[in-house]
């Protein structure tokens, strides 16, 4: 981890983080999920340098080690979107390649629908593109489902806050990596789902927890909960084009929660997403859970520049 360097870069009036490693042209960028950061890149990070990549990875606005916005309510997805094209123009960067899991599949799909010329190829885990609007009948999930209450403004806070926060980014880890939707019933909240005695995933150190937690100690939630949960994907889309013509590859976890979203299983399979991208080749890990990048990392690794290698 040692080869990656950081930097701190003015960007749309925030000091965002940037994590880097790797020279030259072939540029490869990664989006994170939650409640990830850069570090959940960085075995994806060094893989491809050692290919002949370079690849960048920033914390998002109010994410990790960048600045949290003045006004964290207000911060959106096309926030998300204009910090990367201005992050790639800071950089002189006039194509790359844009990686992105859970949080990070919109704004991957959305650069990339909303600026063509600059994207070269598209990666997401976790999810798949869907056209804007598209929701999978989440509302036929029942009131607790983690993201129902996540969205209402003090909701999360208040169950957060009975928690440090090194007990709070473990637990999401801990239901994020199980193979059910975090659903709590109407007199529990969702950090009550996790058993206290539950011990970390194997592929998740103490040392990675711990890194995790300090970054959100300096962050906090504000931001973190207002993408996804909160913001709205307001009128931008309405101008995007809905298909993509730019290659992708969808590498998805057999045992990922995110399969059992109502319809979601069947829009995978059914390959419904190449109406919308015609070059999308799909990948299934039978075993990977929602955190394949982690679980796996040699395998997604292969993947990722089996897939960049053709494209170049």
């Amino acid at each position: 981890m040692e080869k990656i360097q950081h930097k701190y870069v003015d960007i749309r009036g925030l000091k965002l983080h940037i994590a880097e490693v790797g020279t030259g042209n072939k540029v490869v960028v990664f989006l994170h999920g939650f409640p990830e950061i850069w570090y959940s890149w960085r075995y994806q990070m060094i893989a491809l340098a050692d290919a002949g990549y370079r690849a960048i990875a920033p914390d998002y606005r109010g994410y990790g080690l960048s600045e949290v916005p003045s006004e964290p309510e207000k911060a959106t997805f096309k926030d998300l979107i204009d910090d990367l094209l201005a992050i790639l123009d800071f950089f002189s960067i006039p194509k790359v390649f844009v990686i992105g899991k859970d949080v990070g599949v919109v704004p991957a799909y959305h650069f990339a629908l909303l600026h063509p010329e600059r994207v070269s190829g598209v990666v997401t885990l976790g999810f798949s593109y869907t056209p804007p609007g598209h929701s999978f009948s989440l509302g036929n999930l029942p009131e607790g489902f983690y993201s129902f209450r996540w969205r209402i403004p003090g909701r999360a806070e208040a169950d957060f806050g009975r928690f440090d926060v090194k007990t709070v980014v473990k637990n999401i880890y801990i239901l994020f990596s199980q193979s059910d939707i975090p659903i709590a019933d109407a007199h529990e909240e969702i950090m009550d789902l996790v058993d206290p005695s539950t011990p970390l995933p194997p592929w998740l150190s103490e040392e990675d927890l711990s890194y995790y937690a300090s970054l959100y100690e300096k962050s906090g939630f504000r931001t973190p909960l207002q993408f996804p949960y909160r913001a709205v994907q307001e009128d931008y889309i309405s101008a995007m084009d809905v298909k993509m013509l730019a290659p992708a590859l969808f590498i998805m976890g057999g045992k990922d929660y995110v399969i059992k979203f109502p319809d979601m299983e069947e829009y995978i399979t059914s390959e419904k997403a190449k109406e919308y991208v015609p070059d999308l080749e799909t990948v299934w890990l039978p075993d990977g859970s929602h955190f394949v990048q982690e679980q796996f990392p040699d395998k997604v690794n292969q993947l990722i520049i089996s897939f960049l290698n053709k494209q170049i």
